[in-house]
């Protein structure tokens, strides 16, 4: 059943002021998104930042470009920032921005709570941030926080307790803003707009909010545990609380991962079906699997602990496993998306192409590590960090782009160069999988994760040489994709409302949207299958072929 989105009184609608109090103060559910996501990408320079001073001191052995804890502080933050600050916040406030305009809404279902949501974010960043200046620095515990490590018995200072509270305020935020987004896909969907009819980026939106809803507030219990366990340090000499916070911990860690590619899986959905010129391949399946992934991401958590002798190893080797079949049926509607179709390679596609053999790697590479006789290998080595960016960098970032760079004329009224797009995406091409594929090498070869530098007889030199050039060629494709930007925003508005003759009900309405993203010029056309524009097109052609 769906329901007529609610108008605002003909008096009702207020300026579009462009002041910073305007937008601080917005309920606009795409000022908010853009918000948030805004933030996210300013915190994943920073964050990129300190993952490159990292590789540059492993570029060579026996470097010392920052000392021990300075490293410590730079792993753990670089990793909390990217999991905490910027692709939750990215994955979430894209579907804030993107939902209500696909399903015909004209704003999100609470638009003042989603602005809480949002400054709980915006002071989770800020409070984590603070540990740098501190006299002690920053968290140096790693992004998982494992007891008693981060004890103040044995983590003194106060870098660890602005990390617990700034986690604390921006997991709260992100968990208000996926209620107010799911709460709009139940209730503000426009007329003849049915569950079945919601196009793939809502779905995987309403797949990563469910994830949001079960998995962060164990994660918001954790964190309360730690802080317990702060002011009391003998709590944790009980082995039992040791292993019960990281089954807590993890039942929000790994749904997380989904979470933070759900979105961009739908995007890259988004922008296969828009360039081949078709219909997304197996929809109702596709739909049905992500709520599966999202079901079975609850089910797995126990694989990050096989080497503790904490958890079943075959069952939770079992779900591991299972996670194939949803992931299967993603790919194979991907696939069948293309083959075939009348494709077109503009930057977004090519961003989209790219995905699909990148995230491969990381989630075949994933099965492995679910499985107990090979985790026992290669546990705590530089292949889980090889696996775990080929996931995070080399697949949800490509998608993020693919987004970015479809969605950007949506949002700004400008098109992105393609040159300077071009430039990023091979920069990118390149810089990922130097970077990320060597390590999988050297994790096998036995180098741990975490360490701030190694041995020349250790023979780690030449894999961190390729992976160090390859990190500095991300920060210039980084460099490239920001110059591309601030030189579109500068530019007067260029971008039609429908440059890509997409599928979605969004690019029926002008770019950027009205504040209540419909109006009497750009109405909701009607709602008749997921690719309301397509069938548009397709009804005029009959009738004009007739």
């Amino acid at each position: 059943m769906t329901r007529s989105p609610e108008r605002p009184a003909a008096g009702a609608i207020p300026a579009r002021g462009g002041s910073i109090a305007d937008w601080l103060a917005t309920t606009d559910h795409k000022r908010l998104g853009v918000l948030t996501m805004g933030t996210a990408l300013v915190l994943m320079l920073i964050a990129g930042a300190l993952a490159t001073v990292m590789r540059t001191q492993l570029a060579g052995p026996e470097l010392r470009i920052v000392g021990q804890d300075q490293y410590n502080q730079l792993f753990t933050m670089h990793g909390s920032m990217m999991i905490y600050l910027v692709l939750t916040p990215l994955a979430v406030g894209s579907g804030l921005y993107l939902v209500p305009l696909q399903l015909g809404a004209p704003n999100v279902a609470a638009p003042r709570a989603t602005l809480f949501a949002y400054w709980l974010y915006a002071a989770g960043s800020v409070t984590m941030l603070s540990g740098f200046a501190t006299g002690t620095g920053a968290a140096d515990h790693g992004w998982y926080s494992y007891t008693p490590l981060a004890t103040s018995r044995y983590t003194p200072g106060h870098g660890v307790d602005l990390w617990i509270v700034g986690v604390a305020l921006a997991g709260a935020g992100m968990l208000v803003m996926a209620c107010t987004v799911l709460w709009s896909v139940l209730a503000k969907r426009a007329p003849g707009m049915s569950m079945l009819r919601m196009p793939l980026f809502s779905w995987a939106t309403v797949a990563t909010n469910l994830m949001v809803i079960g998995a962060f507030p164990p994660l918001l219990l954790a964190v309360a545990i730690l802080a317990l366990g702060r002011f009391q340090p003998d709590l944790f000499t009980d082995n039992i609380w040791n292993i019960g916070y990281q089954h807590v911990f993890w039942f929000f860690g790994h749904p997380v991962v989904y979470v933070m590619f759900f979105p961009f899986l739908g995007a890259v959905a988004e922008v296969l079906a828009t360039f081949a010129g078709r219909r997304f391949f197996g929809y109702r399946l596709t739909a049905l699997s992500l709520l599966l992934f999202s079901a079975l991401s609850m089910s797995v958590w126990g694989h990050h602990m096989f080497t503790t002798g904490q958890s079943a190893n075959n069952y939770y080797s079992l779900t591991s496993t299972l996670l194939l079949v949803p992931a299967g049926i993603e790919y194979f509607g991907m696939l069948a998306t293309v083959v075939g179709g009348r494709l077109r390679f503009p930057v977004p596609m090519l961003f989209a192409l790219a995905f699909i053999p990148q995230f491969l790697v990381g989630g075949l590479t994933g099965i492995m590590l679910g499985t107990p006789v090979l985790d026992y290998q290669m546990h705590d080595s530089y292949f889980v960090v090889a696996h775990w960016h080929y996931t995070l960098a080399a697949g949800s970032l490509f998608g993020l782009f693919a987004g970015v760079y479809f969605w950007f004329p949506k949002v700004s009224g400008r098109m992105l160069g393609t040159g300077l797009g071009h430039a990023h995406f091979w920069i990118w091409i390149v810089g990922t999988n130097l970077t990320f594929l060597p390590m999988f090498w050297v994790g096998l070869e036995g180098m741990p994760r975490r360490v701030p530098t190694y041995l020349p007889q250790d023979g780690f030199g030449a894999e961190n040489l390729l992976s160090t050039i390859g990190a500095w060629l991300l920060a210039v494709g980084a460099l490239v994709f920001a110059i591309n930007a601030a030189s579109a925003l500068t530019r007067p508005r260029d971008a039609p409302p429908d440059p890509w003759r997409a599928h979605t009900l969004e690019w029926a309405t002008s770019s950027p949207p009205p504040r209540y993203n419909f109006d009497a010029h750009h109405p909701v056309p009607p709602v008749t299958s997921y690719a309301p524009l397509l069938d548009r097109r397709e009804r005029a052609e009959a009738e004009g072929g007739g």
